[in-house]
């Protein structure tokens, strides 16, 4: 296989999590009788520009279709995120009622509605027809599309130049990672500015954040490749920060390369200097990671199998893509965790891919009073334990399996 970027023979591989399937193909009644499509899962990284990458096994058509189960509506932390980025962007950049914004990836509106609400015209891509439609019912103007430099051209003849351009959590979506980003240098204009959101693959290695990975997520995303590869499409790294999303983010400034002027800050070569001496370009760096995935799947197994033993009920709250990254793995089915619980009515009545364990509504965790309950989306673990803070009533205890087994 070769880079998705540059183009270099993949030779350092990184992670192997076997084959599995798609993490949001959610299965109902009629798939289960089925057989699921299964595919390795395995990463490699890029020795000459260090991006970290998926194998490629499975077309993009098939990990986004219009059953996409994916609604980011459904966390009031990561709503709450969205509205403090919205505001501080209208105050950093100037943007007013003659301003243009795109948000690519906009999924259900969850983050474009905090624009419309400021009489800021928006436009939102999103190719998932479940998601668009639940934009569109916000009143948000969609374009149902994959976005690269063809839709960037269209959308530029048709007067819908951004002053601002997001990207939240979809860089590392893209199968074709310069035509994505050669786009944006497209839908700018010439004083524009694109933000980029994406979980940081220092975090992910130093935090064991293993099962972040699945076959969605083509890359995997470091500063130092980030400003590769948004050098080689003509976009130029202005500013980044570090959030506390999705377990350690980056939020990434970027203009045009031929028409922005905006001052490059300190940040960047600081934080690049911080990949550079903890040895993300070197091959050591990326050597033991596989041993610690490893020891998290054979924890998490043997503590439900001793639950089970012992004679106690689990179930499990979040039916998120990470937690089927997870359970897969570890080899994880319905006699060791019965039932997952999740607040978003699309996932409800629905079984988890590969797993087949079956996803419900709230009311069963509270008939059902179990013993243990795993947050499988351990980045809202505290939002979570506050949402279900009843389950201490009983005597239930909380349980995450990353980065480390913790039960409390």
């Amino acid at each position: 296989m070769k880079c998705r970027h540059c183009a270099s023979i993949l030779e350092l591989p990184f992670l192997d999590l076997g084959s599995m399937p798609c993490s949001n193909a959610y299965l109902n009644e009629q798939s289960l009788a089925t057989t699921e499509k299964m595919f390795p899962l395995r990463v490699w990284v890029c020795k000459r520009c260090w991006l970290a990458q998926t194998e490629d096994f499975v077309r993009t058509s098939e990990l986004f279709d219009s059953q996409y189960a994916y609604f980011s509506g459904f966390s009031s932390s990561w709503l709450a995120h969205c509205e403090r980025y919205v505001a501080d962007m209208v105050a950093r950049f100037g943007l007013t009622r003659n301003s243009h914004v795109v948000e690519i990836a906009a999924n259900d509106g969850y983050l474009l509605q905090y624009v419309k609400i400021r009489d800021i015209s928006c436009t939102g891509v999103e190719p998932t027809a479940s998601t668009a439609a639940a934009a569109r019912a916000k009143g948000i103007s969609i374009v149902e599309d994959f976005f690269g430099v063809r839709l960037a051209k269209l959308m530029v003849a048709q007067g819908k130049q951004a002053d601002l351009a997001i990207a939240n959590n979809v860089l590392a979506h893209v199968p074709d990672i310069n035509d994505f980003v050669a786009g944006f240098a497209l839908l700018l204009k010439p004083q524009g500015v694109g933000t980029f959101e994406f979980p940081h693959l220092l975090n992910l290695i130093t935090q064991n954040q293993f099962d972040t990975v699945y076959h969605e997520h083509f890359s995997y995303l470091s500063m130092t490749a980030v400003n590769t590869i948004f050098s080689a499409n003509g976009l130029t790294v202005f500013d980044v920060e570090t959030l506390p999303t999705h377990g350690g983010s980056l939020r990434v400034y970027a203009q045009r390369s031929d028409t922005g002027n905006k001052k490059s800050e300190e940040r960047v070569g600081r934080l690049i200097a911080v990949e550079l001496d903890a040895g993300m370009t070197k091959n050591s760096f990326y050597a033991d990671f596989q041993a610690k995935a490893d020891g998290v799947k054979n924890n998490f197994f043997s503590f439900l199998t001793q639950a089970k033993k012992s004679g106690k009920k689990c179930a499990a709250y979040g039916a998120a893509a990470k937690g089927n990254t997870l359970l897969n793995f570890a080899g994880i089915h319905k006699d060791l965790l019965p039932y997952i619980v999740d607040k978003n009515p699309a996932k409800q009545n629905k079984w988890m891919p590969g797993s087949r364990i079956p996803i419900v509504a709230e009311t069963v965790l509270k008939e059902n009073r179990p013993d243990y309950v795993i947050i499988l989306p351990w980045n809202l673990r505290d939002e979570v334990i506050g949402q279900l803070s009843y389950v201490r009533k009983w005597g239930g205890k909380f349980v995450t399996a990353v980065p480390n087994l913790v039960v409390t």
